[in-house]
């Protein structure tokens, strides 16, 4: 452990803090969050709640009066890059985290809900090489809370627990290595008293993971990888998969050309989920590495997969591979959203997943079953899902071969949807899913293995699919298994979603506008126009003037957008893997920013230029 890695470090505080806790039980750790989800107006973990739902039981803010949302108050985190980030607020306090980037990275910040004030920050002094091995900006998609503690995960492989209280350091472990490529940019998810964290660097040819660490001391309880034999995957006798493909031992092996599992990529930088009564968490893997699938034959598991785990030991239960030979990039580390449907009479437990494919799976929790999954988007890179088999169809047209330029594949490489979090209205019954509408050319080449050096082996080239738009917010009933409503967008909806019970939905443009749309039908019911692109997340809750407030971080950035928050060539199309050619236009949308926002209802009027147009 190096003392001078973190600037405040307490000395003799770890000592002091474990014996402190001692007596402290998982079981308590995990109802002392558990509670705090129950209560609207905390927002206690980036996703809400365990089931990844997103959805603030406030109602306050409603449709009738959305239209008289103001600006409450601002801060800047200091760092005019992708501001990714949910922010958190418990027992009256926000915490918000910045990027990897001024001269502060991954600052975090305390400051009071209600009112905005400082109460403090904590610096860390992290690596700044990690900057330069990072895949698509230094983002950072939040903290977690739990039992007093605040959770950061840093660009450059740490996990710190932090006095929520004082801002002091209590602890920090390391959990991986920059000069392989590896760099953690998701939030961490605590469950039973374990900070669960997963790395990211699929193009950088690392091997994917999930780590479990004890929220007292720091130390590593299991780690899960998602590639080689069942031993390290955490497979054992009780793996129960649904599907026979799915059954042979050390798959994690035998479908890789030999050794090539070790820099294979199905890294876990995306969403958890968690199922209390099931005791099972849930997440999804990446890409498998290189792109140039020519260089790894075989189904490559378990990248592209789902897995449900024990959170208590790390070990598999089921697992389902969504893109066997992965073609495209498509990740499947997209949030699994946990609730119970009535389908055809029958009560089911199932998570619903937006598939990067651009298939909105519908699957039993309990089991791995593929229930439902259709196309969502625009999709002719396959023909579709074998329900029987649970196996995706290649459309053999679309694939890619060594040196030849494949046209209009769709979706392109950032999937049909991207990290961009749903929300679901228990309400209306619908899902509120902001996504990308856009199609490429694909060119693969051989490319070689160099530990921390891009392992991609693909020139892409991304543009606006069917009809010209880019991007698409829109409301999703999963038993009727169609689209409800849908919002076209200029550009790639990459922020991500909040519902109230309230019946209103929230998201951000990366052209600076910040919308309320009525949850029903999608009508525009108030508009803010920030000083550079959303691709954050809206969070709602309670301040202490018994007020409902909705907050968001404006920073245009990620994949997406680093055309204009760094030196990037728009002339060349390819540059930012592929992701420049989309968005060559945003630079004259948008810059780079810092600034949380909050809101809260005002007066029956305001800035005109602010708001939507009455009815």
């Amino acid at each position: 452990m190096l003392v001078r890695y973190y600037g405040r470090l307490l000395v003799g505080t770890l000592s002091a803090f474990c014996a402190a806790f001692s007596l402290v039980s998982s079981a308590s750790a995990e109802t002392d969050l558990a509670s705090r989800m129950k209560d609207p107006g905390q927002w206690p973990m980036a996703a809400r709640d365990y089931a990844n739902t997103r959805y603030s039981e406030l109602d306050q803010i409603n449709t009738g009066n959305a239209s008289r949302l103001q600006l409450a108050w601002t801060f800047s985190v200091g760092a005019d890059r992708g501001q990714e980030a949910a922010p958190l607020v418990v027992d009256g306090t926000m915490y918000v985290v910045g990027p990897y980037a001024g001269p502060y990275p991954n600052r975090v910040f305390a400051l009071d809900a209600t009112t905005g004030e400082l109460k403090w920050s904590y610096a860390p002094k992290p690596e700044p090489a990690a900057a330069g091995v990072a895949c698509c900006d230094v983002v950072n998609r939040g903290l977690a809370f739990d039992n007093g503690k605040v959770f950061l995960n840093t660009l450059d492989n740490h996990t710190v627990a932090i006095d929520a209280k004082t801002g002091k350091e209590l602890w920090h472990t390391k959990l991986g290595e920059i000069n392989k490529g590896e760099t953690i940019t998701m939030a961490p998810v605590v469950v039973k008293g374990k900070i669960l964290v997963g790395n990211s660097g699929g193009e950088m040819g690392v091997r994917g993971w999930v780590t479990a660490l004890d929220e007292n001391t720091g130390a590593i309880a299991w780690r899960a990888y998602s590639t080689g034999p069942d031993k390290d995957v955490l497979i054992g006798d009780d793996f129960r998969p649904f599907y026979d493909n799915l059954k042979d031992k050390d798959l994690g092996v035998k479908s890789w050309p030999a050794d090539r599992w070790q820099v294979g990529g199905g890294t876990v930088w995306g969403w958890i989920s968690y199922d209390p009564e099931l005791n099972l968490i849930y997440y999804g893997t990446a890409n498998p590495s290189p792109w140039n699938a020519n260089q790894r034959s075989g189904d490559n598991l378990w990248s592209t997969s789902i897995f449900a785990r024990d959170p208590d030991t790390g070990r598999a239960k089921w697992a389902y591979q969504l893109n066997p030979h992965d073609l495209f990039d498509h990740d499947e580390i997209n949030e699994n959203v946990l609730i119970d449907l009535e389908l055809n009479g029958q009560s089911r437990k199932v998570l619903i997943h937006p598939g990067r494919n651009g298939y909105m799976y519908v699957m039993d929790r309990a089991t791995g079953e593929v229930i439902s999954a259709d196309a969502y988007d625009f999709v002719n890179s396959y023909k579709g899902v074998d329900l029987k088999t649970g196996k995706i169809i290649p459309n053999e047209e679309k694939t890619p071969l060594l040196g030849k330029t494949v046209e209009n594949i769709c979706p392109s490489a950032p999937g049909a949807k991207d990290w961009q979090p749903t929300a679901w209205s228990p309400h209306t019954k619908l899902l509120y899913v902001p996504h990308q509408h856009l199609c490429m050319n694909f060119k693969a080449s051989q490319v070689g293995y160099i530990a921390g050096t891009p392992y991609v082996g693909a020139d892409v080239d991304m543009y606006a699919g069917p009809g010209g738009y880019r991007g698409e917010f829109m409301a999703w009933d999963p038993v009727a298994r169609k689209k409800v409503w849908e919002l076209h967008e200029k550009l790639p909806v990459w922020s991500g979603a909040l519902v109230t019970a309230g019946d209103v939905a929230f998201y951000g443009t990366m052209d600076r506008l910040f919308k309320a749309v009525d949850a029903k039908d999608g009508h525009l019911l108030w508009q803010f126009r920030a000083g550079s692109g959303f691709i954050g997340q809206p969070i709602s809750y309670r301040g202490s003037d018994g007020q409902q407030y909705i907050a968001i971080l404006s920073g245009v950035g990620g994949w997406p957008g680093v055309v204009a928050n760094a030196e990037v060539d728009l002339r060349v199309r390819n540059a930012a893997l592929g992701f420049a050619g989309a968005t060559q236009d945003l630079p004259f949308y948008t810059a780079g920013g810092s600034e949380l926002l909050v809101f809260r209802l005002g007066g029956t009027s305001g800035q005109d230029d602010n708001h939507a147009p009455s009815r």
